[in-house]
């Protein structure tokens, strides 16, 4: 059984197109609940969650701290053996991604994670182009970002100490955690991610700004001072 756990903030229009997609596993039983965990929107996103029989939780904002959140509200209906799936709320996966998810999960040791292949949600060459960059920098570095999801065993997940209450590279810092302790494996079902923040700022630009972001991670800055420079 999976929880999948979703970090909002305004995200109404974007759930509208992710929670579609985890339909088909609901109905199959595979996926238990949905949890919400909202920073403070002033949208419709509890009014979505309500009407799709979500969990919904809200608290302080910071991606970390409300995955971290969300994970402990699902630890009160979750069994050792359950699962957890965590997916940005502007990301929506692949039709028939159940598939290979119950394969990982049937196939998958005490201490494994899983992440999906990343894809943009505009036709254009540039995206193409960055794709091509995740892929390489997943294939090289084994350094998947939380716009491809994470699917961890409950059990690993809280021998790792969870997310930490962090606004940025709260995924880098658990995906160091899973490599030192464990395995982390691509799955070949895809997870389209929204390009809007490349949009507004030029894809190639992002992708400088995202990595020099990175780059002061790794040099010890902490990630509330990077985070001034990342919007």
């Amino acid at each position: 059984m999976i929880t999948v756990v979703i970090p909002t903030l305004n995200s109404a229009q974007a759930l509208e197109s992710a929670l579609p997609a985890l339909m088909p596993a609901t109905m199959q039983g595979m996926i238990s609940r949905v949890v919400i965990s909202d920073g403070g929107s002033e949208d419709e996103t509890e009014a979505i969650a309500a009407a799709t029989g979500a969990e919904f939780i809200s608290g302080e904002a910071g991606r970390g701290s409300q995955l971290a959140r969300g994970a402990e509200l699902a630890r009160s209906f979750q069994k050792p053996q359950d699962w957890l799936l965590f997916l940005h709320a502007d990301t929506v996966l692949q039709e028939g991604w159940e598939k290979e998810a119950a394969s990982f999960i049937m196939s998958a040791g005490a201490k494994a994670a899983a992440y999906f292949s990343f894809r943009f949600d505009e036709n254009v060459w540039q995206a193409r182009v960055v794709e091509t960059g995740v892929w390489w920098r997943c294939r090289l570095l084994s350094l998947p970002y939380g716009d491809q999801g994470l699917l961890i065993s409950r059990v690993f997940y809280d021998a790792l100490g969870g997310y930490g209450p962090m606004p940025l590279f709260e995924d880098v810092d658990l995906v160091q955690r899973i490599r030192k302790n464990g395995s982390l494996q691509p799955l070949r079902a895809v997870a389209t991610t929204s390009a809007a923040r490349y949009k507004q700022n030029g894809y190639f630009p992002r992708v400088w700004k995202n990595f020099n972001c990175l780059i002061s991670y790794y040099r010890g800055v902490p990630p509330e001072k990077i985070l001034e420079n990342y919007q």
